[in-house]
């Protein structure tokens, strides 16, 4: 279901809608975003619930004595933000990789009346950003398992992508569906599996509604969300564009301050779990939050066009025009082409007693009671730290030992590896290294 969240940045009554005219001199900016795609929150959720835009327009309104006023609509998928953009009925939206590209294909006909990616929210390097699950009694054990079957997916979706390439030849029916649809026929049994964008795949395994067959890292290709914009309003109101920009950095800033907070805000906002937001976006998470259009995902972006072509979602799109960083720099911020998650796990480890230095296999444990997590050197801390503690356990993230995507411990699947115990995302990756144990078997022998 949409929301409509409307903010009136100055008193007085303010009537319009859209980017036409306004009630006296006020300004309409209107907001596409997906409250529940997390990667997105420094664009959309988080960025909402700070209030970041809205106060750096009341400062531009000091400047310029005029006065704006701020629609926020909230979608399900991006190709309804798409269509509103079409229609010149949202001017600024954020999406995943897939959407933005279609997007970009879609009004790129409108040549200078058309759309520009102008920055990214958040990525993740190899692709955990989707994923692929079955029922927890399903006894699939790879994607080749679901040959015959039938697969939810909304086609189009980065999601859709994963599972395409991933198969690589295994023939399944794709269902066309909503992620919130999926969900609800793999649990009635309707569909085999379901492959998904952020946040529905840590949901449904938080909540034991599912188990994890396919990690998107797996493919060690890129996956990205960000922003766009409508040209001619970023033709027409650049001033608007750039605090716009600045208001999401302000909320990536405060989102690798106050990570957890943060968590807690979106998930109050949105009715997910706060667990499964720090998931993906907490301290080594699966997100990687920075506006920065670094060249690696560019070419990820033109890698998709072939794909997204096969299937006839798009025609044909110049990436390079339509990937635009003039209004980034415009801003005055430095962008970067490194990878590394800015928001790391740091701290001394209470268990083995040494400070986290390895960021590759540091984890963190959320206790029952506790209003901050405790961060863990190493999985084999983590467990121990488990197990002195004797408190319940709200959330556990570990590192997977080949791919680095974080997960839930308890979901994890374990393997003794040289007197250690490693975690992995997926039994068949943890079955591929040695025997494989549940959490309570590498907790009992942690």
């Amino acid at each position: 279901m949409r929301r409509l969240l409307t903010a009136a940045l100055v008193a007085g009554s303010l009537t319009a809608c859209g980017t036409g005219s306004a009630a006296g001199d006020a300004v309409p900016v209107v907001i596409g975003y997906q409250s529940k795609t997390i990667n997105t929150v420094t664009a959309g959720t988080l960025l909402r619930e700070r209030g970041f835009f809205e106060q750096r327009l009341r400062e531009l309104g000091r400047r310029t004595g005029k006065r704006y006023e701020v629609t926020w609509q909230d979608y399900d998928t991006g190709a309804p933000i798409t269509a509103q953009m079409i229609a010149g009925k949202v001017d600024i939206g954020s999406m995943g990789d897939f959407p933005l590209l279609i997007n970009g294909s879609r009004t790129q006909g409108q040549g200078d009346e058309g759309t520009r990616m102008v920055s990214v929210t958040g990525y993740n390097a190899r692709g955990a950003l989707n994923m692929v699950v079955v029922r927890p009694d399903s006894t699939a054990r790879t994607l080749a398992d679901l040959k015959g079957q039938r697969v939810s997916a909304s086609v189009g979706s980065a999601g859709h992508g994963t599972l395409v390439r991933a198969l690589g030849g295994v023939e399944v029916t794709v269902e066309n569906q909503q992620p919130s649809v999926g969900a609800s026929a793999l649990q009635g049994g309707g569909v085999a599996a379901l492959s998904q964008f952020v946040a529905w795949p840590g949901q449904l395994v938080f909540d034991k509604q599912a188990k994890l067959l396919y990690d998107g890292a797996a493919l060690d290709f890129p996956t990205l969300h960000g922003v766009v914009v409508r040209k001619p309003f970023a033709t027409a109101r650049p001033d608007v564009l750039a605090e716009f920009l600045r208001a999401q950095l302000d909320a990536t800033r405060y989102l690798h301050a106050n990570p957890l907070a943060a968590a807690e805000s979106v998930a109050a906002a949105t009715g997910l779990r706060p667990e499964v937001v720090y998931l993906y976006n907490g301290p080594n998470g699966i997100a990687t939050f920075d506006l920065s259009l670094k060249s690696v995902l560019r070419r990820a972006l033109k890698d998709d066009v072939p794909f997204l072509k096969s299937i006839g979602n798009i025609e044909e799109l110049d990436v390079d025009r339509f990937v635009d960083d003039g209004p980034l720099r415009a801003t005055g911020f430095e962008t970067t082409e490194e990878l590394t998650n800015p928001a790391r796990i740091t701290g001394t480890d209470s268990a083995c007693g040494v400070e986290v230095s390895d960021s590759a296999a540091a984890g963190e444990v959320w206790f029952e009671g506790e209003t901050a997590t405790r961060p863990a050197a190493t999985p084999d801390c983590l467990l121990k730290q488990v197990k002195q503690a004797g408190k319940k356990v709200r959330a556990a993230y570990v590192p997977d030992a080949a791919t680095g995507t974080r997960w839930f411990a308890e979901h994890a699947h374990w393997v003794r590896v040289n007197g250690g115990l490693l975690p992995f995302t997926t039994e068949a990756a943890a079955a591929a290294r040695g025997a494989v144990l549940t959490y309570e078997q590498a907790l009992a022998g942690a």
